[in-house]
């Protein structure tokens, strides 16, 4: 499974140092403010399971929680943050470490928080749902975790976000493209562009707004969010409500939900009960 994982921490890396602006961080803080129904983080604690680029971590670090961890099993992911958290200054409350939503040990080491972070990581762990009950672990009584998983879609049909056909289709796709030369990749992510910004130019869009549109989105680049979605594997999408059922028998309950009828990620954001399981 190793040698087939998308590089996902090579694909921040360029994130952080090509694309990253001041604006994309306050988007960052927006996208957390307004899910989480919150004005900032002051006096919580937060994690950020399968930190990435780290911009969530940095985020959350602005929008004043007490005590910032990250953590990625990506060597160039965790650079990433450790990078961010310097030019944040170096703060103590902020740590940045390298493990596995899967290792059992690790996650039984970190402790508890009260915002228990982890945006589209889970399905590209090799075993989603052991991820998603790993990461709950960390979860206070009575805090929130956030995630967000890919929704599993069937058949070939023209989803509402733009992308075509099935989510067996896109494991197919995914599993070959990271086992692809940097090179080849290269090749298909510029076709692919390509393609789209023709689309939208016969569909009478803009393709300059479109891409700054795409920019707004949580703070992400459409550039590398395209290599990030024709890489991305492993790849175990789930729909809604299975993962709202999983959720809700490890004693959480549902608080917020934005779901899609296509591929993109739906996003859960979940309260532990009093007596949970965990």
């Amino acid at each position: 499974m190793a040698d087939e994982m998308f590089a996902f921490g090579k694909n921040w890396k360029s994130f952080v140092a090509r694309h990253m602006t001041p604006d994309q961080i306050a988007e960052a803080e927006i996208s957390l403010r307004e899910f989480l129904k919150c004005d900032n983080l002051a006096g919580k604690t937060f994690v950020d399971v399968g930190c990435g680029s780290g911009m969530f971590s940095l985020a959350a670090h602005r929008l004043g929680a007490s005590k910032v961890v990250s953590f990625d099993v990506d060597a160039d992911s965790t650079e990433c943050c450790r990078m961010l958290r310097e030019d944040a200054g170096a703060p103590d409350n902020w740590t940045v470490l390298s493990g596995s939503a899967l290792d059992d040990g690790f996650i039984a080491g970190l402790g508890k928080y009260d915002i228990v972070y982890s945006w589209g990581v889970l399905h590209h762990t090799g075993n989603v749902w052991k991820a998603i009950e790993n990461a709950a672990r960390l979860v206070n009584e009575n805090g929130l975790f956030y995630i967000a998983i890919y929704n599993r879609a069937v058949g070939w049909a023209i989803h509402p976000d733009g992308r075509i056909g099935p989510s067996s289709f896109w494991a197919v796709e995914k599993k070959i493209y990271s086992s692809l030369p940097a090179f080849a990749q290269n090749i298909i992510d510029y076709a692919l562009m390509t393609l789209l910004i023709l689309i939208y130019l016969i569909t009478f869009k803009n393709p300059i707004r479109k891409i700054k549109d795409h920019n707004r989105l949580r703070g992400m680049s459409w550039r590398i969010d395209i290599k990030d979605w024709l890489g991305g594997y492993p790849y175990q999408p789930a729909t809604a409500d299975e993962v709202s059922d999983f959720v809700r028998e490890l004693g959480f309950t549902l608080e917020n939900l934005k779901s899609n009828a296509g591929l993109l990620n739906n996003e859960f954001l979940f309260r532990k009960n009093q007596l949970a399981k965990l």
